[in-house]
């Protein structure tokens, strides 16, 4: 079963993207998954100006690289969160935060994640990945005590919000991947279920699987693929491990990656806890085709080596492959 091996660029778009292209295709990637930052891709050029697109097209293709997929995580954070502060200043664009106001913020962020969807048409990009925000994860320790009434406006909020922006996916045949992720609406197994019942369970809008955030909450992630088979729509690879030795706790003690006081951290993928074998063929039991993107984040690792070694981890994992017959038929005597 043939899937492309693709990079997510988020954690490259410190480098000129025509040089993350260069060391992508030199390394014998198949494709990139396009961050909307950096100068890696401005949907709004890419829908906007013809010259900007080709010129994004002509890199990859001189690079012998495809786009599956194009990430806008860090705006689409701003469409449902509350509160809306500093910390969103620092990721979202400077078109999309203006004056700071909250709700202009969440407003010009939902146009943001519209407009992605038209780029990733032009594009030839069938998937966009990325974040929805929430209103509720600061619920999420429920104290002070959270009715339900609240949780539920939490859901109706990030339904009303996204509805409209589904729309234009669906209007240009582009579908939205969540990443399953903690502070977003979809964190663990029960909230990705109750987060497709809130949108109507809408063609357009799946998930993005990412298992390194599973690991730490002791979800199994084999497990979830195959109770969300028909929703998978984009695989990361990404790995954690699990660091917990009596004193380092589940929720990081507000220390930063790769300290050692942490209870989980994120590590190249292949030096953690991830059962790759076990969720690789799982994907091919749910006949899942799409792309593995290498998502590498590692604070003791350098990328330049990471990068080459998830591929690697990858390639070997393609290998995993389901036979022509069962291994029992030559046991059959006629």
């Amino acid at each position: 079963m043939t899937r492309p091996i693709t990079l997510f660029t988020g954690q490259w778009a410190d480098l000129p993207f025509e040089e993350v292209a260069r060391l992508a295709g030199q390394w014998g990637y198949d494709g990139l998954e396009i961050a909307c930052w950096g100068d890696h891709l401005d949907p709004w050029r890419a829908v906007e100006d013809d010259s900007y697109l080709r010129d994004k097209l002509d890199i990859l293709a001189r690079n012998n690289l495809a786009v599956h997929a194009i990430s806008n995580h860090l705006n689409g954070q701003a469409v449902c969160d509350d509160p809306i502060d500093e910390r969103h200043e620092g990721i979202v664009s400077a078109r999309v935060w203006g004056d700071g106001s909250p709700e202009g913020v969440r407003r010009r962020a939902a146009e943001e994640l519209k407009m992605t969807a038209r780029a990733a048409a032009r594009l030839g990009a069938g998937t966009v990945t990325g974040f929805t925000g929430s209103a509720i994860w600061k619920c999420v320790a429920m104290f002070p005590p959270a009715s339900e009434a609240m949780i539920e406006r939490g859901y109706q909020d990030f339904a009303d919000r996204w509805n409209p922006i589904i729309d234009v996916f669906d209007e240009v045949g582009v579908k939205f991947a969540l990443e399953v992720h903690p502070s977003e609406i979809a964190y663990d197994y029960w909230t990705a279920q109750r987060t497709l019942e809130a949108i109507g369970h809408r063609e357009g809008f799946g998930l993005n699987f990412d298992p390194s955030h599973f690991i730490w909450q002791d979800l199994d992630p084999a497990a979830f693929l195959y109770d969300f088979a028909d929703r998978i729509y984009h695989v990361h690879v990404k790995e954690s491990v699990r660091q917990l030795d009596g004193r380092n706790g589940r929720l990081g003690s507000h220390l930063p990656w790769g300290d050692p006081r942490r209870g989980w951290d994120f590590v190249t993928a292949g030096h953690g806890d991830v059962p790759w074998e076990r969720i690789f063929r799982m994907l091919n039991h749910i006949n899942y085709t799409g792309p593995t993107s290498i998502e590498w984040e590692d604070a003791g690792m350098d990328r330049r080596v990471g990068g080459p070694q998830g591929l690697a981890l990858v390639r070997s994992l393609a290998g995993i492959i389901p036979p022509a017959a069962a291994f029992d038929a030559a046991f059959a005597t006629r």
